[in-house]
């Protein structure tokens, strides 16, 4: 029997419409947990987020209240100076450089008595200002986690500038206690132990700053030094076994081929010191066109070297730069996502809360906390559903 004219579909065709609106329904409560599933492990992870960053900001302040120690700040100002402990290190440069400038007026004999004289009361306050600062440096060394106890101090104490730092005060106080003995052989034989104390200005640069940033050029360029080296040391011989076979047999300087080498190294660098000389025109048309070829292969490492510290001087500062708006960068990034990531009008968004966001429209969803967001959702979308 027909029915009416305005709801002209048969029971079948009712009873699929009723089928694919429970089905319509399931499929969104099955969307509605998932999403739910989704948003608890959104929450989770947010949480377990505070958490580490409350153990982090935990972890911070531990660090922080460390930082006021007194070892540390004494082993910051030794090791990193900065401000007014850059007046104590460059005393003790001028205390080690006037040590080596007296060491090298103590070898004339004009100013021999005066520089000894006063050279020994500069030894004596060298030795009391070395000693006090190696004793305080292992003291403040304790405020790294692994120089602490006895057996941290010791390794803090193997390291090579404290190594050279025990070798130049016993090398200083084994000058001083043979010198006022008045032994004169034992006086003469650790006199040359003064020059130990040149290694003192290696401490000047503890960080090792220097050595690492001519180790990192000289390793960038090892293929370019080497090509030049290697080129160098082929010309180096073969000009010098040319030049050896002709003047042997006229020429007195060159009877054998170490003096060949020798004159070939001297002339290939410019040293150019003359003790030997060829005398014979094929031998010095030979030198003329070697010192050409060769010393534009030994003059290379030079140039290499040189635009190699440009090139890492200007790297070290871009990288400065670039870590001085790193973080400001980064949270500007963050910010720009949190925005784009909340905002409701945009449909093409898929976000673990986009089916949230679909269901219930909430005004006011920027303005609650984010860890208060989900809950609220989901209480949202319980209702929406009963």
């Amino acid at each position: 029997m027909p029915g009416p004219k305005g709801n002209s579909r048969t029971p079948a065709a009712l009873h699929s419409s009723q089928r694919q609106g429970r089905g319509s329904r399931e499929g969104a409560l099955s969307i509605a947990a998932t999403g739910q599933r989704q948003a608890v492990w959104g929450l989770l992870r947010r949480r377990g987020a505070s958490i580490s960053v409350g153990q982090t900001s935990d972890r911070q302040d531990q660090n922080a209240s460390s930082r006021d120690t007194p070892d540390f700040l004494v082993n910051n100002a030794l090791e990193r100076p900065r401000g007014w402990a850059f007046i104590y290190h460059a005393y003790v440069f001028l205390l080690v450089f006037s040590c080596l400038i007296l060491s090298v007026f103590a070898t004339i004999r004009e100013f021999k008595d005066n520089s000894e004289s006063a050279l020994y009361i500069l030894e004596i306050v060298t030795i009391v200002v070395f000693g006090v600062e190696y004793i305080v440096r292992i003291w403040a060394a304790g405020c790294c986690c692994r120089y602490r106890g006895w057996r941290g101090r010791l390794k803090f104490a193997r390291k090579p500038f404290c190594v050279i730092d025990i070798m130049v005060l016993i090398a200083s106080v084994s000058v001083l206690a043979a010198g006022s003995q008045g032994n004169v052989f034992a006086t003469s034989a650790i006199r040359s132990l003064r020059f130990l104390q040149i290694l003192r200005m290696l401490r000047m640069d503890r960080r090792g700053g220097t050595w690492k940033l001519l180790g990192s050029v000289v390793y960038a360029h090892s293929k370019e030094l080497i090509t030049a080296w290697y080129i160098g040391f082929l010309c180096l011989i073969l000009a010098s076994f040319l030049v050896y076979s002709v003047e042997k047999e006229s020429n007195a300087e060159f009877e054998t081929y170490a003096d060949a080498l020798w004159w070939g190294l001297i002339t290939l660098t410019t040293i150019g010191y003359g003790d030997k000389v060829p005398k014979t025109w094929n031998g010095r048309l030979l030198g003329a066109a070697f010192s050409m070829i060769g010393v534009a292969f030994f003059a290379l490492p030079a140039g290499i070297l040189g635009s190699g510290f440009a090139l890492k001087v200007q790297e070290q500062h871009r990288q400065k730069h670039f870590e001085k708006r790193r973080n400001p960068a980064a949270c500007l990034i963050q910010a720009a996502w949190r925005f784009h990531a909340t905002n409701l009008s945009r449909t093409d968004l898929l976000c673990t809360w986009d089916f949230y966001e679909e269901t219930v429209a909430v005004p006011m969803y920027r303005i609650i906390p984010p860890l208060n967001q989900l809950d609220l959702l989901r209480n949202l979308k319980g209702k929406t559903f009963r």
